[in-house]
């Protein structure tokens, strides 16, 4: 492994594991009835995946650490906006686990799978501002034997697959021995980064770096209860304007797709509701290709061939879509699809001026502004990238 990360403020960027399909052939003793999402849409051809499992500490010092994950979801998306591999973009999939938490919904070890892999970053968004802390026993071993076992890890060799634990308890915690677990996550092609919510010394005394070394993969230490400095610039509030009327493009068919639309809604109020910054990062995702919900909207199911819109009840389609014909269908599709593009080319043109007027300002801080979560994940996306012919533009 590379020398550790010494990083200030790095969010809780950790805990993110899902599970799609389970590899286990019987499920652990006291492992609670796992959440249900909508599959994940079979990647194109050539199109490389990206696996990241989030394992993020819920124990009751660790308020600091959620917030930071809820404010800094976005950026972390957007880092993997101009990824590539012979020109295909990847595709993104984040799962979710919450360790040390009784929460309801935790199995006898306080460990929960929050979400299995998905693609909807809205529904990841929402139970990440679900998540909720209380005292409890942190079993990092445990967790990370859980989400390597039983998420539907792809068996593509170029596939990358990371897992990032954050915490501020031992590491030598619980039945599972931490040694055991990252090995064993490793042999299935897993790296596992490791986030000590601390002191970067005590971290090492608890065994978070000697895990990331088994594993690999990268050790960080951050500061959870910082928060990290924003700065606003002049392209702001118009990315976040942007970003709301996105909204309007978007066609929800059947029950499902109207409370996908709404959720859509309520996590612009979350992001809205933390900061102008967070807003603006959350309305970036949203003009990339990463941003796809084909499973409830209309223009991206249609334009990825998941729905024949002549063939959709007219009891499931939006009011003003019931009384067109197949043709007429159609045409309303393309208008929205047509301004949802030239919104999403304004916001990245206005996003590339912000960058550059972001990378000046920062130049004249005393404290670096790469020593956020985003900032560590980066690094550690970089590392995995390069092993995996992927470019970060």
């Amino acid at each position: 492994m590379k020398s550790a990360l010494k990083l200030p403020v790095i969010l809780g960027s950790a805990a993110v594991l899902a599970v799609s399909a389970l590899l286990l052939d019987q499920p652990f003793p006291g492992t609670p009835v796992r959440p249900t999402v909508a599959p994940i849409p079979r990647a194109d051809a050539n199109q490389p995946i990206i696996q990241i499992a989030l394992l993020l500490d819920t124990s009751g010092s660790m308020d600091g650490l959620l917030d930071q994950a809820r404010s800094q979801l976005w950026n972390i998306v957007n880092r993997f906006s101009h990824a590539k591999r012979d020109g295909v973009g990847p595709q993104l999939q984040i799962a979710l686990y919450a360790y040390g938490n009784t929460d309801s919904g935790a199995n006898s070890s306080e460990i929960r799978q929050v979400l299995p892999f998905t693609t909807d970053l809205d529904l990841l968004s929402e139970h990440l501002f679900s998540l909720r802390t209380s005292g409890g026993d942190e079993h990092c071993g445990e967790v990370i034997r859980d989400a390597s076992a039983q998420l539907a890890w792809s068996k593509d060799p170029d596939t990358m697959r990371l897992i990032f634990i954050a915490g501020n308890e031992p590491f030598t915690q619980g039945p599972v021995d931490f040694g055991d677990a990252v090995k064993s996550a490793r042999e299935r092609g897993i790296t596992v980064n490791t986030i000590h919510c601390g002191d970067y010394e005590q971290g090492v005394a608890g065994r978070w770096k000697d895990a990331a070394v088994l594993a690999d993969g990268s050790y960080m230490n951050i500061d959870q209860n910082q928060r990290v400095v924003e700065i606003s610039a002049p392209q702001d509030a118009e990315i976040a304007q942007l970003g709301a009327e996105l909204n309007k493009t978007y066609v929800a068919y059947g029950a499902a797709g109207r409370k996908s639309q709404l959720r859509q809604e309520a996590q612009d109020n979350n992001s809205r509701g933390i900061s102008i910054s967070s807003m603006v990062s959350r309305s970036v995702a949203k003009s990339s290709g990463y941003y796809s919900n084909e499973s409830w909207d209309l223009v991206d199911a249609v334009k990825k061939n998941q729905v024949d819109v002549a063939s959709v009840r007219a009891e499931d389609l939006p009011e003003p879509m019931r009384g067109l014909d197949a043709a007429g269908r159609k045409a309303w599709l393309e208008a929205r699809e047509q301004e949802r593009t030239r919104l999403q080319q304004r916001i990245q043109t206005l996003n590339a001026e912000r960058q550059q007027f972001l990378a000046q300002a920062r130049e004249q801080q005393a404290a670096p502004g790469a020593d956020t979560l985003e900032g560590a994940i980066g690094q550690v996306v970089e590392r995995e990238a390069r092993k995996r012919h992927l470019t970060l533009e």
